[in-house]
């Protein structure tokens, strides 16, 4: 299986430990972004994986593809064009001051890509796996009709689709709610991922739940995922998120899937001193994609994507550098965090 994801890739400029931005004039620099993020996910696990994107042509860019080929994530599919690369800044919350993106994307490459500027035929040559994010169509109205685009030439050419909502109150600026796309998109997708606010506000299905209040309901969320996969019966699951957070460092992480046979609900860690929590859900995209390919079981592949992201809440920078063996350790239950010799 050769799998391809499709969206932006930042710069990422973060304030050093827990301090506001700026308040030292370092700032640490990486890239990052949501399918780019899921590819180095599936490029660590072994996996045959390229991303796709557009970007400006200068040292910057150059060196961000450096970055990817590091991991061993495909970049030939990457076009080059006119524009500039996004930004976004991170201030990391600690205790109950929460994490806070700013970004400055607008002009990116790839917001100004045209629809037709990206050959899918070309894009989607030896590939059997799609993956996109919500994050893409709100960035413009350009990359709202590539996405479009390519979802719909994935499914002419037979290609599992799979998305992640990944719904962001900080975009959608260009006149567009998300809705009005995503209800659209969504008619294409396969494999569905999401946390119940991306549902809500991405497809308009609600359902009574309170992330804020600490602890979740489990029956609510079988009841939003039915709902969902009733109104896309083309959907064959959709796999829910379910974050507790008691603060900026501590969260009861865990996830549920809906197989339209049965519901299930994984374990739940209990995550204490987060390191860094973006990309989180990007980690668990990717475990569940790996899991899809490679148990027979989606209780399994469920343990898989949520331990492989809980491991990410540990890590520094936007990309999950975790093995196979590390995700299977946790999900064997070793959560003790002994130094391994």
């Amino acid at each position: 299986m050769k799998y391809l994801t499709f969206g932006e890739i930042m710069l990422r400029l973060r304030s050093l430990g827990h301090e506001r931005l700026f308040q030292s004039p370092t700032l640490e620099a990486t890239f990052g972004g949501g399918e780019a993020n899921v590819a180095v996910s599936l490029a660590n696990f072994g996996e045959d994986v390229d991303f796709l994107t557009v970007l400006p042509i200068n040292t910057i860019a150059d060196s961000c593809i450096a970055e990817l080929r590091k991991f061993g994530v495909g970049t030939a599919r990457i076009q080059r064009g006119k524009g500039r690369m996004g930004i976004y800044f991170l201030e990391n919350g600690a205790n109950q001051l929460p994490s806070k993106v700013t970004y400055d994307r607008e002009y990116s490459a790839i917001s100004l890509t045209k629809p037709g500027e990206i050959d899918w035929a070309r894009a989607f040559d030896g590939i059997g796996w799609f993956h996109i994010t919500g994050i893409t169509p709100a960035i413009s109205k350009n990359t709202m009709e590539l996405s479009l685009e390519s979802v719909k030439a994935a499914k002419e050419k037979g290609i599992t689709v799979s998305c992640d909502l990944n719904y962001r109150a900080n975009l959608w600026k260009y006149g567009i709610a998300a809705p009005e796309c995503m209800k659209e998109l969504f008619k294409y997708v396969d494999i569905a991922m999401a946390n119940e606010e991306d549902v809500q506000k991405s497809l308009g299905i609600t359902v009574d739940i309170d992330v804020a209040k600490g602890s979740l309901d489990t029956k609510k969320y079988e009841i939003l995922s039915n709902e969902v996969l009733k109104q896309y019966p083309q959907l064959n699951m959709i796999a829910i998120t379910l974050r507790e957070s008691q603060s900026a460092d501590i969260n009861g992480w865990a996830a549920c899937i809906n197989n339209r046979k049965n519901f299930y609900v994984s374990r739940k860690y209990e995550i204490r001193d987060i390191v860094d929590r973006v990309g989180g859900g990007d980690a668990f995209a990717a475990g569940l994609i790996y899991g899809l390919n490679h148990f027979d079981d989606d209780i399994e592949t469920l343990e898989f994507a949520v331990a492989a992201s809980c491991l990410k809440h540990s890590i520094i920078g936007d990309f999950n550098r975790v093995s196979v063996d590390d995700v299977l350790k946790l999900k064997a239950g070793d959560t003790t965090g002994r130094v391994q010799r």
